[in-house]
């Protein structure tokens, strides 16, 4: 099978402030037209599912993409952000003078969030939820909305390159990251793709 793990589009926190799991952050103006503009590249491939997590700017990324492939949107926790605890709302220019943000940068393996959880943790779940996805559609193309983040960890898990790694991989909002996965070994087929999709399901199963 085909997993699209799509990064949810911007919203004026993009880029500014941790957002993490704080509610009520809708997908900005731009956001939303990244969204729509989302649903016309994926409608080619004929999804037979579509996942997200809760919060809601993935869940608003997701609608207009369920509703091109006239599916529902199934919310799971295992695609969540990371749980960033007493950081989430603070922003990212503050942060960068900690001394953890340089343990996020070059070990994150060592990092846990203060009240919140440790990176290798959201790796495990998030390899939990894409599991019980593969084994649900073991064939055809399922999209995952869900957070940069996550989309490298499990990017990196995938691809077998080292937690302390991961943050050298780019994911840019309203982006697609590509893994085949099923019999035999995964492999990353596509990664922060914001081109042209139509010729990958032809390619790839």
């Amino acid at each position: 099978m085909l997993l699209l793990l799509v990064r949810h589009a911007l919203t004026e926190w993009t880029g500014e402030r941790l957002s993490g799991w704080t509610p009520g952050i809708p997908l900005s103006g731009e956001g939303r037209e990244q969204a729509a503009a989302l649903a016309g590249r994926l409608r080619p491939l004929r999804a037979e599912a579509i996942y997200s997590s809760p919060i809601q700017r993935c869940r608003e990324t997701a609608r207009p993409i369920a509703a091109a492939h006239r599916l529902r949107v199934r919310a799971r926790d295992g695609l969540g952000e990371v749980r960033y605890g007493e950081w989430e709302g603070r922003r990212l220019e503050v942060l960068a003078r900690t001394k953890a943000w340089r343990t996020v940068k070059h070990r994150p393996s060592a990092m846990r969030f203060p009240g919140g959880e440790a990176i290798r943790e959201a790796q495990a779940r998030g390899i939990e939820a894409v599991e019980e996805i593969a084994r649900a559609h073991p064939r055809g193309v399922v999209i995952a909305v869900t957070h940069a983040d996550l989309i490298r960890l499990l990017i990196a898990h995938h691809a077998g390159i080292h937690l302390d790694l991961y943050q050298r991989l780019a994911v840019a909002p309203a982006s697609v990251s590509v893994l085949q996965l099923g019999e035999g070994v995964p492999r990353v087929v596509a990664l922060n793709d914001t081109g042209d999709l139509c010729g990958l399901a032809r390619k790839w199963l």
